[in-house]
């Protein structure tokens, strides 16, 4: 797509969100949007409070280069960041160009950051605030080496990232719903074969038989909208239904 888009075309978006039922759908359509427009990465995450020193566990979705993730978080640019001052305090969207904005950092490290970002080629982002139904704050960002964002872009992207962090907020709840449905005989199973257990070994531990754990790690499986136990495990994991 062309860096111009019609309102049409952001509709598509929006109702094709609304057919999508997990994280990794709608990750995988953040990637097209941001490939349609021209960036490079993108980030959906929740709004850390002033005290948070790590970026990683606010993240909800992103594909941002592992290596900036991680090396953004060792440095702890966080903390101080303009970027998340600015989002605390304001619902207006807008846009940062790192090569031309003098960073506003108490702790001196505006270098870093700026050579950072230049390094993965994202040194213009822009952010959208957004928050979901029950009120919890967040926002989406943009990021790349593209020209600047035309004010019909922006608000494009405004739009579709509220449709976007609401969708993922409704994905969540139909995740917890499923807590409800697991046994804990499931979830006994579940826990066990996340630490590596056998279902001969769970078997054991349990004072069951092999083919009833397996009965319930493929009950458990169905119940989790999965295809087998490593991928009901890691979904398990990931909604906190297992530690």
């Amino acid at each position: 797509m062309n860096a111009s888009h019609s309102v049409t075309s952001v509709d598509v978006y929006v109702s094709e969100l609304a057919g999508l039922n997990t994280q990794f759908d709608i990750f995988r359509f953040m990637k097209r949007v941001t490939e349609a427009y021209q960036a490079r990465a993108f980030m959906v995450f929740n709004l850390p409070s002033t005290t948070t020193r790590d970026l990683q566990s606010n993240t909800v979705i992103t594909n941002w280069p592992v290596e900036l993730l991680s090396a953004y978080d060792h440095e702890g640019l966080l903390i101080h960041s303009p970027v998340m001052r600015r989002l605390r305090g304001s619902t207006v969207p807008f846009s940062n160009d790192l090569s031309k904005a003098k960073l506003d950092r108490p702790d001196g490290k505006a270098g870093i950051v700026s050579a950072l970002f230049e390094r993965f080629r994202m040194m213009r982002c822009a952010y959208f605030p957004t928050h979901d139904p029950s009120g919890s704050r967040g926002a989406v960002s943009f990021s790349g080496d593209r020209q600047p964002f035309t004010p019909e872009e922006m608000r494009e992207l405004h739009y579709l990232s509220s449709h976007v962090f609401d969708r993922l907020a409704e994905i969540r709840t139909l995740d917890n719903r499923v807590v409800e449905a697991l046994t804990d005989r499931e979830i006994d199973c579940l826990n066990w074969t996340a630490a590596g257990k056998t279902s001969v070994e769970i078997a054991d531990i349990l004072g069951l038989s092999e083919h009833t754990v397996n009965h319930y790690l493929n009950r458990a499986t169905k119940k989790l909208d999965t295809v087998n136990r490593t991928q009901a495990v890691a979904k398990a994991l990931r909604i906190g239904l297992i530690k």
